[in-house]
C-alpha cells in the first residue's frame, strides 16, 4: 500500500468508522494506537464504518511505544496532521510509503509524538477557525497524498 493512515488515541468512533471506511474505499491501510476513548466493538464501528469493516486492513496496536517500534512502512516518513502544522498539505511532497497520523480528536498528540514525526502539515482554514473533524481532514490529506503519488484506485465499473 502506497500510504497508511494511523489514528492516535481515538476518541470517537463515529470518527473512526468514517475514516476506516474512507481507507477501505481508496485502498488504504490503517494502524489504531489505543487506547481508544470508546469501547472497540461491531455496533459503534458499523454505524459509520458499514459493510466495509469487513475488508479494511486494520492493525491495532496497544500504545504509541508498540507502534512506533513496529509499525509497518517503517521505512516511510510519519506524516503528523496537525494545527501546529509548518506547512500546508498542499505544499508538502508526499511519497509511496507515508504514514498519516491524526491524533485525539479533543487533544491532538502529546510533545513526545510530536518529536517522533517527519514532518508536521496543516490544512489551511479560513481566518478565524479553530479546527476541522479529524475525519474530514484526514480525506482531505489523503485524497492530495495520492493524487500526488498516483495512487488512486481504478474504478472497475
Amino acid at each position: 500500500m502506497p500510504i497508511r493512515i494511523a489514528l492516535y488515541e481515538p476518541d470517537i468512533p463515529q470518527n473512526t468508522g468514517t475514516i476506516l471506511r474512507t481507507a477501505v474505499c481508496l485502498g488504504v491501510g490503517v494502524d489504531i494506537i489505543e487506547p481508544c476513548g470508546f469501547v472497540w466493538d461491531e455496533k459503534r464501528m458499523r454505524r459509520a464504518g458499514m459493510d466495509y469493516l469487513d475488508v479494511v486492513d486494520l492493525r491495532r496496536y496497544s500504545s504509541w511505544k508498540n507502534y512506533h517500534e513496529n509499525r509497518p512502512n517503517v521505512d516511510g516518513r510519519l506524516v503528523l496532521l496537525t494545527t501546529r502544522g509548518s506547512m500546508s498539505h498542499m505544499e508538502f511532497p508526499f511519497l509511496p510509503g507515508d504514514t498519516l497520523l491524526l491524533g485525539r480528536e479533543s487533544a491532538g498528540v502529546p510533545d513526545l509524538v510530536h518529536d517522533c514525526v517527519n514532518a508536521r502539515i496543516f490544512v489551511p482554514l479560513t481566518q478565524g477557525m479553530r479546527s476541522l473533524n479529524v475525519a474530514v481532514t484526514g480525506g482531505i490529506v489523503l485524497g492530495e497524498a495520492l493524487r500526488q503519488i498516483g495512487g488512486f484506485p481504478l474504478r472497475s465499473s
